[in-house]
């Protein structure tokens, strides 16, 4: 699997707002929330290209996270997949990344997940715990993993 992280820019935010529609829609169906603008206006409002990564699978785009900043911890404030992307292990591929990256800098890192969306067991199966059940969200939380010192 050829996969690469790469820097989001300004210019990607219209078109990562599509790709989060997209890849929100089934999830967002089954609760019968689903609203293609509203999905696409939470991901603009807010829109950070520093700490958007582009997910890149053999030169293509496959989907996107965010991973920002909250206080001393990280918070992984989107992670999606273009639905022709799912099911492929490129999302746990990327998510080994991610920790790899969190557990380097001794980061715990918080998400949310839609309550009955498909990325719960995703979260759980990454060393994820639950922390709290709002409405219509879980909260979920990973401590870092111990790194071993190099060269000891």
């Amino acid at each position: 699997m050829n996969l690469k992280l790469e820097p989001g820019t300004l210019d990607d935010a219209a078109h990562l707002a599509e790709l989060r529609a997209l890849a929100m829609r089934p999830s967002l169906e089954r609760v019968g929330r689903f609203d293609a603008e509203r999905a696409r206006q939470r991901l603009l409002q807010n829109f950070t290209a520093e700490y958007t990564r582009l997910i890149k699978q053999d030169g293509l785009l496959a989907g996107f996270l965010v991973l920002r900043p909250q206080d001393k911890d990280l918070l992984l404030d989107h992670f999606y997949l273009h639905p022709d992307f799912q099911q492929r292990g490129l999302g746990s591929a990327t998510m080994e990344l991610v920790l790899a990256e969190a557990d380097t800098l001794g980061k715990i890192i918080h998400v949310g997940a839609l309550r009955d969306s498909d990325a719960n067991r995703f979260y759980l199966r990454h060393g994820f715990v639950l922390r709290e059940v709002a409405e219509f969200d879980n909260y979920y939380l990973r401590y870092p993993q111990h790194v071993p010192l190099r060269g000891v």
